[in-house]
């Protein structure tokens, strides 16, 4: 691995972690260069959520100000059961200066950090770039892969992994990705806005399942309605007529933008860290999306393994060992916040005991506790 380094670090994938990762590099000084596979930015909303550590981290990337401009502050949240409000969860209890969680789509979430990465390290973004394998050596590591169709081989001192769940880099290193799918399943839809929520979100304990609703920048709603089984194919007039009988809101079909029916898993791989290449995001941990963890448990991991490489690249590795322990332990943590979110969600005969439980979280002194949890605090 003697060869001219292409950059100090090559990061592997260009989502919304790997392009956050790349920034927060960059802050440091650390030369970086970001393959992504696909030639193309998305156009699905998928994740929207942005809760405040990340909003304070991105502060010091210098695009909070851009984020809050463009997105919705959800400053409370509302439970509704039988039709009544059974409480209300208020964000203005956290501390400043984010007390609330911002939603944005996705596309332009990574539309700002593109932007950013650009206007930081012009040129580190290499999209077309597919990773087909590696070689790690005592001094660096080897990426070989196709740029646009044209082999290719990237040397690097040291490696990240932010290609997703699927995360060929994982496989590569061998790395067992441990867990698996929960029962639940979920239609989820953006629609054109008619209720009265304004700014609220709001969560519908129904008898057939959770609801969840979100507002999103241009008078958007989104909607996420728990299913029976996975509804592959299912249409905009289904998701509109489930959420009419379940909530008696309209989700109004001819006004969708975008539908996706998916099912829920967690996984979580063996170590983050392995020689000189890291795993981060999705590579590294998948979470329940009940709750709007994921992305921003990517950001946390890739804000921590970046002070952990630039001590690295300075000849001190105990940095990335700390990232591998306490993320891991942050993985964990986040796990059992999706995990009881995603249950509470279930429709079964303990429901009197679940809408207990929720009362009493949101009429004691633990509101102002499960406002921090839920806004991701302590991770």
């Amino acid at each position: 691995m003697a060869s001219k380094l292409d950059a100090e670090v090559l990061i592997v994938g260009g989502g919304p972690v790997g392009l956050f990762m790349a920034l927060c590099l960059a802050r440091l000084g650390i030369a970086c260069q970001v393959l992504e596979r696909t030639t193309a930015p998305t156009d699905h909303s998928r994740a929207i959520g942005v809760h405040p550590p990340s909003l304070e981290r991105l502060e010091l990337l210098g695009l909070a100000q851009a984020f809050v401009r463009e997105g919705v502050r959800v400053a409370r949240g509302h439970l509704f059961v039988g039709g009544r409000v059974l409480g209300t969860l208020e964000f203005a209890t956290c501390a400043p200066p984010y007390p609330f969680v911002l939603t944005l789509p996705q596309t332009r979430t990574e539309a700002l950090l593109r932007a950013r990465l650009q206007a930081l390290a012009p040129g580190a973004l290499r999209c077309g770039f597919e990773v087909t394998g590696l070689t790690q050596g005592a001094r660096g590591v080897a990426l070989r892969g196709l740029e646009r169709g044209d082999p290719k081989t990237l040397r690097a001192a040291f490696v990240v992994a932010a290609d997703g769940k699927r995360s060929l880099v994982r496989r590569l290193l061998g790395v067992p990705f441990r867990g698996g799918p929960y029962p639940d399943t979920y239609l989820m839809g953006d629609t054109h806005d008619t209720t009265r929520l304004g700014t609220d979100a709001a969560l519908y304990f129904t008898r057939a399942g959770l609801v969840e609703s979100f507002p999103l920048p241009g008078g958007v709603r989104r909607w996420v309605v728990k299913t029976p089984t996975l509804l592959k194919g299912a249409s905009p007039e289904l998701l509109e007529r489930l959420v009419w009988e379940r909530v008696s809101e309209r989700a109004e079909a001819h006004t969708n933008t975008m539908l996706s029916a998916f099912g829920v898993q967690r996984f979580t791989a063996a170590r983050f860290v392995k020689g000189r290449v890291c795993l981060v995001g999705d590579a590294a941990h998948v979470l329940s999306p009940i709750g709007g963890q994921g992305m921003n448990l990517g950001w946390l991991g890739a804000w921590t393994l970046a002070e952990a490489l630039q001590e690295a690249l300075r000849g001190d590795a105990a940095g990335l060992a700390r990232y591998d322990h306490l993320h891991r332990r942050a993985a964990r943590l986040a796990t059992w916040r999706a995990t009881f979110n995603t249950l509470m969600g279930r429709a079964t005969p303990l429901d009197g005991l679940r809408n207990a439980l929720a009362w009493t979280i949101l009429h004691t002194p633990l509101r102002a506790t499960f406002a921090r949890v839920f806004t991701m605090r302590g991770l």
